[in-house]
């Protein structure tokens, strides 16, 4: 029977050549980072993710050092973790991030707050490495790696959100991780390897409880190979079992809230995928609508038209590549390797989204709490391409050489538009559109991050040189402020004072939950637009 073994095409270039396209191209990613992550604002979630792992590192040094803990200077202002409202969300990286302040001796806002920009820049720089050696493996080249890397590098969204986003595309690298440790106990079942797939699936589970989702992909992934894959069963299934406990020792250890009640704890935790908190009024389609009201197609609206056109047309044609494949032979299909592969890849993009759609789940600021699945969506669309470029190479007639040039043009054409948008977006590529701008900003949110508040500060205090600046805001927006003033340099911030509008020298507006004109304060003297869409405003009131 075919065992899980990476397609191989062709003979394998040289190691120095791809140790030099590879490291290049990993280097010149984190030269990159390097050199922007100084230029993203804080966004709306920071402060209180950090001050969850604040709270943890607080209950958790009482459990192993009490003492110690009680003499430090800010011990009593720290809330305690029951009664925390964060407590569904683990700590297996904020934990960590909190410790590097206190190893790196970083107190002031502005140098946190960089530090730890850096810090998540640098994780997703190696979820992009999990992602590309997931695609060289499933191609047989690290060609084929390189490209589907390259796309993730090139999806605006992402790029940016991997500065401050420290939930979302943090967790899609741990889940990618927790597929590629999955593929490779599968194609050689060692416990240790089992091991390995347990410690990813326990620490994905503790960054967002949404990896408890490798669970089933592993039992039943691990099934498939039993009826496939005779020779191997005994492996599989001596070292499957040291999988799901080894998970869930790894689960509670990585999780202080789930410590004293592990299994009460988690099924409560678990029990917020399908509700939420509070109400909330989010912009989908052009009307405010709660969040707990969402139609089913929100998720892949949203999906779509804030993913390059070209990844999404590919991912339809290799998801229909791969159902046309499937149903020829759908046996023969399923003793192959690429045929389970690919199985795989359709459950880890589909499976969650029709979950969502089923359970009726509470998500809002579009698809990010998704952004998991997009590692499969485009390993879907590179598999469109791989087809393609074989069928080009084989095509005899002038004809389908010529279709194939043509459509290699647009294809590059298509990453150039994109990498182009980025340029001129910076910072704010989270607000990538592939529609026309003035479509987008009028149906959907815009920068819910809040991101450009900081730069509508910095702008204010440098055309006004006030010892005190007062700036007001929306009531429900002044988050905000206190955000933006994070990242000002501690003279700068001393003169910034933050009151009600009517008290306000200026008027600042991200437009979150106000998308319509400000028409009460005439016209702003200070605005940011994307690609169109304004973000930012500010009025002088008086």
């Amino acid at each position: 029977m075919p065992s899980l073994e990476p397609i191989t095409s062709g003979t394998r270039p040289p190691a120095l050549l791809r140790r030099g396209w590879v490291g290049g191209f990993f280097g010149l990613l984190l030269l990159l980072g390097l050199g922007l992550y100084r230029d993203y604002g804080v966004g709306w979630d920071e402060q209180i993710d950090r001050l969850n792992g604040i709270i943890n590192a607080k209950y958790v040094a009482m459990q192993l050092a009490p003492e110690l803990a009680k003499r430090q200077p800010t011990f009593a202002e720290i809330p305690d973790l029951y009664g925390s409202q964060d407590t569904d969300h683990g700590v297996f990286y904020q934990l960590p991030l909190v410790i590097l302040e206190k190893v790196a001796h970083v107190e002031d806002s502005r140098d946190v707050y960089l530090l730890r920009h850096l810090v998540i820049w640098l994780t997703c720089a190696a979820g992009t490495w999990v992602v590309y050696r997931l695609g060289a493996w499933r191609f047989g080249s690290w060609h084929w790696g390189l490209l589907t890397a390259a796309l993730l590098v090139l999806s605006p969204r992402l790029f940016a959100e991997s500065f401050y986003n420290y939930k979302d595309p943090v967790f899609m690298g741990f889940f990618a991780l927790g597929i590629y440790t999955l593929v490779r106990w599968l194609r050689h079942p060692t416990w240790q390897r089992a091991l390995l797939h347990a410690l990813a699936t326990g620490a994905a589970t503790d960054v967002r409880t949404m990896g408890v989702l490798l669970l089933p992909l592993t039992l039943g992934f691990g099934a498939l190979e039993l009826w496939q894959r005779p020779l191997v069963r005994r492996q599989l299934l001596l070292s499957g079992v040291l999988y799901l406990p080894f998970t869930a020792l790894v689960v509670v250890v990585g999780w202080p809230y789930l410590w004293e009640n592990p299994i009460g704890h988690f099924l409560e935790v678990f029990q917020s995928f399908s509700r939420y908190r509070t109400d909330m009024l989010t912009v989908y389609l052009g009307q405010e609508i709660s969040v707990r009201q969402l139609p089913w197609h929100y998720v892949p609206v949203w999906l779509l038209v804030t993913t390059p056109p070209a990844y999404s047309v590919l991912f339809v044609l290799g998801l229909a590549s791969v159902a046309w494949a499937a149903a020829q032979r759908p046996l023969l299909w399923m003793s192959t390797t690429t045929g389970r592969l690919d199985l795989l890849l359709v459950a880890w993009c589909l499976g969650p989204v029709l979950a969502i759609i089923v359970l009726n789940s509470v998500i809002y600021d579009g698809w990010r709490h998704l952004y998991f699945i997009y590692p499969a969506f485009l390993l879907l669309a590179v598999r469109a391409l791989h087809m393609l470029w074989h069928r080009w190479r084989a095509a005899g007639s002038p004809t389908g050489r010529m279709a194939g040039w043509v459509s290699l043009g647009l294809f590059i054409l298509s990453l150039s538009s994109v990498a182009y948008r980025m340029v001129q977006d910076h910072p704010y590529q989270n607000m990538y559109f592939s529609l026309p701008g003035t479509a987008a900003g009028r149906w959907f949110e815009r920068d819910y991050w809040a991101l450009s508040g900081r730069e509508g500060v910095e702008w204010i205090l440098t055309h006004d040189p006030a010892p005190q600046v007062a700036v007001g805001t929306d009531a429900r927006s002044r988050l905000v402020l206190h955000n933006a003033q994070l990242l000002l340099p501690p003279a700068e911030r001393a003169r910034l004072r933050m009151v009600p509008p009517d008290q306000a020298t200026y008027f600042l507006t991200t437009y979150r939950w106000h998308p319509g004109p400000y028409n009460a304060y005439g016209l702003p003297i200070y605005e940011r637009q994307v690609n169109g869409i304004p973000i930012l405003s500010i009025f002088r009131l008086r």
